[in-house]
């Protein structure tokens, strides 16, 4: 299936702190929760899923499994999940899972983060483009979250 420009989301930020404090806040399952909003259960380990609760106001219905496919440290961190749905009615567990991955470089303020979600066009055509714009929404916010858990536990 050709890429569309509802397969990609891609978000950066610069991050005021060192590659090693970013990792971790990626990477730890406990920081990581803290941050995202989320409950995972599980630490993040390559080949291995971790799952849990989403935290977050009027997404608690949501079951997040991630299926961690690389861990780099300090350097690329990602995982396979099915992106949410706010109707919670919907079954979202035989769907085509999309691909997040996060990439650390060092940079002259601290930290360029990048996190990069792919296989939007794999979904369902009828739920495609609200992941997509749920995702994209979200990831904005997700970077936000991290800045600021990042400013307040450093």
């Amino acid at each position: 299936m050709p890429a569309t420009s509802t397969d990609r989301i891609e978000k950066q930020i610069v991050l005021d702190a060192p590659r090693s404090r970013v990792w971790r806040a990626l990477t730890d399952v406990r920081q990581f929760n803290q941050w995202f909003g989320v409950n995972l259960e599980q630490p993040f380990k390559a080949g291995q899923k971790s799952s849990g609760r989403i935290t977050i106001p009027k997404y608690e219905h949501i079951l997040m499994e991630a299926w961690v496919e690389k861990v780099e440290p300090e350097h690329h961190f990602s995982f396979r999940w099915h992106p949410g749905s706010s109707d919670p009615t919907l079954d979202t567990s035989k769907e085509p899972t999309t691909l997040v991955a996060f990439t650390l470089e060092d940079d002259d303020e601290g930290t360029k983060l990048t996190v990069v979600e792919t296989g939007f066009d794999a979904l369902p055509e009828s739920r495609r483009v609200s992941a997509f714009s749920g995702n994209e929404k979200g990831w904005a916010g997700q970077l936000r979250n991290i800045a600021n858990y990042l400013k307040s536990n450093s």
